[in-house]
């Protein structure tokens, strides 16, 4: 959705603008295209996305990157003087050249250690860790939670079960726990019976969906006036916590519905740019399955 994201913030050429999540450098290389005397600070936290991005922006000189989890890309901002900003993407989906890539674990249409950690320098729990370690009840939890997996009881207690007789290491024996684990009428229909059990450890690896809410609002308040704010989700739990912070950030008083006056004292710091998510279109969903899923909200400051 490179030209939805691009024309939603609406770029000025001496602009500030911060992409949270630069990956392969899709995006950061269209909004640098845009500025002249503008600037633009590229987050990620994956060291190899920091390396392919800097080789695919080094005609810009105005790029400036830092390896970071984009959750502290506020904090990082204001340590080197920057207070405002004109513009933010972050895009919350799991790079191309993560989940292509069989070393680091992401996806189980290849076959390789469980890992999926987006920093592989980060000493944080593995997705091994995660499979091996993790009680049943957790994992249930977990599989529920965040892949809103139906049969997570099943699968949890099979990876348990598995797990007592040899440790489960990599992605197909996971994936092949998973799908033992399942109907096979569901297996067959699903085309990807995996996916959302493998969706939701790499969510706990990852943490992903912790501190979201409080990023989202540090940025709107980095926001200049008319400053836009672009956010890509691609799973209904990612999406419904943008949209509950847009929404409440764009409306004026929060007070339950029959309370007389206000007393909250609530005032909306953005406007919705899009009442509805925009998706991808047809033609891009045809080239890119992995567009399906995305949504796009955007918001400018008042």
């Amino acid at each position: 959705m490179l030209n939805e994201v691009i024309s939603g913030l609406n770029i000025k050429k001496d602009g500030i603008y911060v992409d949270c999540t630069v990956g392969g450098g899709g995006h950061s290389y269209e909004i640098a295209r845009h500025l002249t005397t503008g600037k633009l600070y590229a987050f990620d936290r994956d060291e190899e996305a920091i390396v392919a991005s800097k080789n695919r922006l080094k005609e810009f000189k105005c790029v400036e990157y830092f390896k970071a989890n984009f959750k502290d890309a506020p904090e990082i901002l204001k340590e080197h003087g920057v207070e405002k900003v004109d513009g933010v993407l972050i895009d919350l989906g799991v790079s191309s050249h993560q989940i292509d890539d069989e070393n680091r674990g992401f996806s189980f249409l290849h076959n390789g250690k469980l890992d999926m950690r987006m920093g592989q320098d980060e000493d944080v729990l593995t997705a091994y860790d995660v499979v091996n370690t993790y009680k049943e009840e957790m994992l249930k939890e977990i599989f529920y939670k965040y892949g809103e997996e139906e049969f997570s009881k099943i699968i949890a207690r099979n990876i348990v079960k598995a797990r007592k007789e040899k440790k489960i290491e990599t992605t197909f024996e996971l994936r092949d726990i998973i799908e033992a684990s399942l109907p096979k009428k569901v297996v067959y229909s699903r085309g990807g019976a995996s996916k959302k059990v493998f969706q939701a450890i790499r969510i706990e690896v990852n943490k992903e969906l912790t501190g979201l809410d409080k990023v989202l609002n540090d940025f709107i308040d980095m926001l200049s006036l008319s400053g836009r704010f672009a956010v890509l989700s691609f799973h209904s739990l990612e999406d419904r916590i943008v949209k509950e912070v847009f929404k409440r950030e764009s409306t004026n008083c929060l007070c339950p519905p029959k309370t007389p006056i206000c007393i909250c004292h609530h005032k909306a710091k953005i406007k919705l740019v899009n009442r509805k998510p925009i998706t991808a279109s047809e033609e891009e969903r045809r080239k890119n399955s992995r567009s399906t899923s995305a949504k796009l909200r955007i918001v400018e400051r008042i």
